[in-house]
């Protein structure tokens, strides 16, 4: 019987292909999983850092309430820092609610949404046709600042909403209130940054005004 050596060679060489190929499947699939863990990586370690970069960025306010005569007071706001930060294109403020009750018109008796929302529930509001303020008096025109500088803003007293009732309603709304903040709630934009910043800022309210005596 006779050795068929040609056919044997030629397993041979296709068997040994057949290896070859594997191997370089395998290596090409190695390397393309290692090309992922390295681009994985490197999107993580980029991630890492802008969130970084963000918050060690996150602006910096301070706001101060002036009583002024009447109903009138004046809120300075500024922007105080970072000092890398050099500047916001676009600043908005809401007059958020002072306290915490949540207030909605699905419970029994409640008045609808849209009037609830529109009521500030604290003590003062933007002032009315100042500073581009809404109807409501939560919020005025959006505008930019540079680290550093700051800007007035008008404001008034809040009054009840309409639906409430009584003789004493004005000295009902005024006790309810009389020691809470105004609190802010800022949401600003820089150019060439995605995200933006959302800070809350309260603002403490002065001491009221000393009584003159007359003698």
């Amino acid at each position: 019987m006779s050795i068929p050596w040609g056919d044997i060679a030629t397993y041979t060489t296709a068997g040994a292909g057949l290896v070859i190929s594997i191997a370089a499947w395998r290596v090409a699939a190695r390397s393309a999983v290692e090309a992922k863990r390295s681009a994985d990586s490197a999107e993580s370690v980029a991630r890492i850092e802008r969130e970084r970069w963000h918050s060690d960025q996150t602006p910096v306010f301070k706001a101060t309430l002036e009583r002024q005569e009447g109903d009138r007071a004046q809120l300075d706001f500024q922007l105080v820092g970072p000092l890398s930060l050099q500047s916001l294109d676009r600043i908005e403020i809401t007059i958020a609610n002072s306290d915490d009750l949540v207030r909605s018109a699905q419970l029994a008796g409640s008045r609808p949404q849209a009037e609830l929302d529109a009521q500030v529930w604290g003590p003062w509001r933007f002032g009315a046709s100042a500073d581009g303020a809404d109807t409501t008096g939560k919020t005025v025109e959006p505008f930019g600042l540079k680290v550093g500088r700051g800007r007035p803003f008008a404001l008034e007293r809040t009054v009840p909403p309409h639906w409430q009732e009584g003789d004493d309603r004005m000295q009902r709304w005024a006790e309810q209130f009389r020691s809470k903040p105004v609190r802010l709630l800022v949401r600003c934009r820089k150019d060439g940054v995605v995200d933006p910043w959302v800070v809350p800022v309260d603002v403490e309210l002065p001491p009221p005004l000393p009584m003159v005596a007359w003698g």
